[in-house]
């Protein structure tokens, strides 16, 4: 009874810590700009299904895409096993699933998920091999210190905890199954005896032969592993939302609002688009005055400065981001020494997001703290960097889009603080003198023909 109170109150206690995580999460997203993306729902399906449930992006590189996908199908499936182990922990119970289905069954889905346990096991430690002492590059950069670079083998060190644990405690309870009645009886543990099974659990029972002989002892040790499976899925629970491993939920509603359109298509900006709408209608009258609430509105600020100028879709990219460093692998700009690296750009997103969320928090939601996602967190050398390639977009495994960060904040810099490299400057003065980019002008654009 007391261990079933106990039980429960950390449940509780697991879900309410969740759950207030997950509304600040949505709060912080929601200081983005509004957008609507619920146009063509049929398409975003398929997406969701093939890249974030497919997982079609993550096996273009097989051994880290195989590895990934046996995880993720372990993790999925193996909280089936889970629902059961806390029904039994609230309830007090012990192997509630064994009286509801036939022993051959339930001894096939024991059998299966251990399967399972062993390949995320044996991917946990491939995955900390490559990590650790492969030393690969994606793995490093000026983005990646100490809490980022740990916090994949804190999980990976974890999970393989969580499944050597599921395998003792399985271990465990097949010898004491296999034990006569009358000896389990004899030593308290009544809900033990009953239960047969055609033989041992198929992965656990290689660690058979190191448990004890005394029920009570093997009780203690089915107890713990037990206790230390439950509640470091409960940890897990409680840590994922602060770390990138929330992709983990975050990657189905990021894929189902990805961009639909090409790649290489960007957003015209409303406001400059509304203008030259106005300047070519002929219908328009230029000397009207703007309607009484256009007047008073306070405008929109071209490109983006700070989060709050990105929209909710960016800022859910920013809080989907792996951290796997597969964008800034591909990025030609970052190969050839240049400054930018999108994962860098999407991680500075989170991290500006995650300390304006708070600042808001405390001093009213009207609030600000003087400080910008452009300047304090992304340097314009960074922006000026980026070719457009797409090459980030395209290697995402969730399909975020750091392009569409990197150009709004190009937009502000170009467009607000007139602050473009001296080049484009050039490039503009001949665009708006000339029509075109060269600094010839229209009638001189045919003298070189003449010089031929």
């Amino acid at each position: 009874m007391i261990s079933s109170i106990i039980f429960t109150v950390l449940l509780l206690a697991t879900a309410v810590i969740f759950i207030r995580r997950i509304a600040e999460i949505k709060t912080n997203i929601n200081l983005g700009r509004d957008i609507d993306l619920s146009e063509n729902s049929g398409e975003r399906w398929k997406t969701m299904a093939r890249v974030a449930l497919g997982q079609s992006k993550l096996v273009s590189r097989p051994l880290a895409g195989i590895m990934h996908v046996l995880i993720y199908v372990g993790f999925i499936l193996i909280n089936l096993e889970v629902l059961e182990i806390v029904i039994d922990g609230v309830f007090g119970t012990h192997r509630i699933f064994y009286s509801v289905l036939s022993s051959d069954l339930y001894y096939l889905f024991i059998g299966f998920f251990e399967i399972l346990a062993l390949l995320v096991l044996i991917a946990c430690i491939v995955f900390l091999i490559r990590r650790n002492i492969g030393k690969i590059q994606r793995f490093s950069g000026v983005e990646m210190t100490s809490w980022p670079k740990s916090d994949a083998n804190i999980i990976l060190v974890v999970e393989s905890i969580l499944m050597l644990a599921l395998l003792s405690m399985n271990a465990s309870d097949s010898v004491l199954f296999r034990m006569n009645d009358q000896l389990v009886l004899q030593a308290g543990l009544d809900h033990y005896a009953g239960i047969r099974f055609p033989d041992s659990f198929w992965v656990s029972n290689y660690l058979t032969g190191f448990m004890p002989d005394d029920p009570m002892s093997l009780f203690y040790i089915e107890r713990t592993c037990w206790w230390l499976h439950i509640v470091g899925i409960m940890g897990f629970l409680i840590y994922v939302p602060y770390s990138k491993h929330f992709h983990i939920f975050l990657a189905f509603p990021n894929t189902y609002y990805s961009k639909l359109q090409p790649s290489g298509e960007f957003n015209n900006l409303g406001s400059v688009k509304k203008e030259v709408e106005l300047m070519m209608d002929p219908n328009v009258d230029p000397f009207a005055a703007p309607a009484p609430e256009a007047a008073d509105a306070v405008p929109q600020r071209f490109g983006a400065k700070d989060v709050t100028d990105l929209t909710w879709k960016n800022l859910m990219d920013a809080y989907s981001c792996t951290e796997c460093g597969r964008c800034t692998s591909e990025c030609p700009a970052n190969q050839t020494g240049k400054l930018l690296s999108p994962r860098k750009v999407m991680m500075d997103t989170r991290d500006r997001v995650e300390e304006l969320g708070k600042y808001k928090k405390t001093n009213g939601a009207d609030s600000e703290d003087g400080k910008s996602l452009l300047g304090d967190y992304v340097s314009s050398e960074e922006l000026w960097a980026c070719t457009t390639c797409n090459a980030c977009t395209q290697a995402c495994p969730v399909n975020i889009d750091p392009l569409s960060i990197i150009v709004d904040l190009r937009r502000f810099l170009v467009m607000e603080e007139s602050a473009a490299p001296a080049e484009l400057n050039g490039m503009f003065t001949n665009i708006e003198n000339n029509g075109a980019p060269w600094q010839f002008a229209q009638a001189d654009r045919l003298n070189w023909k003449e010089e031929a």
